[in-house]
């Protein structure tokens, strides 16, 4: 059986569905990044598929400039939350609504 272009966004939807899943249901701000990151792997498994399928390497030029947004995306992330985490105790998103400090 030979792996399709077809197989391949169908496993990017699912991913991409998983992380907005996790966005939506978890009350976790830890988690909600990670999701944030699974649906950026979605759309990285998107552009190789798509630059495979065309016999192209733009797809995997992309997906490059993504994961340096994602890199950075993670760091400045992570530096918020523990800050809210220091500042607050909690890190569930319901406690973060004032816009206060």
């Amino acid at each position: 059986m030979m792996v399709t272009l077809d197989h391949y966004l169908v496993l990017s939807a699912i991913l991409f569905s998983i992380g907005t899943a996790g966005v939506f249901v978890r009350r976790n701000l830890i988690t909600i990044l990670l999701s944030i990151e699974i649906m950026l792997n979605a759309v990285n498994l998107t552009f190789v598929a798509f630059g495979r399928a065309l016999g192209s390497a733009d797809g995997q030029i992309i997906v490059f400039f993504v994961m340096t947004v994602a890199a950075a995306e993670a760091a400045v992330g992570l530096a918020i939350v523990i800050g809210l985490f220091r500042h607050r105790e909690s890190l569930n998103p319901d406690s973060f609504t004032a816009l206060k400090w």
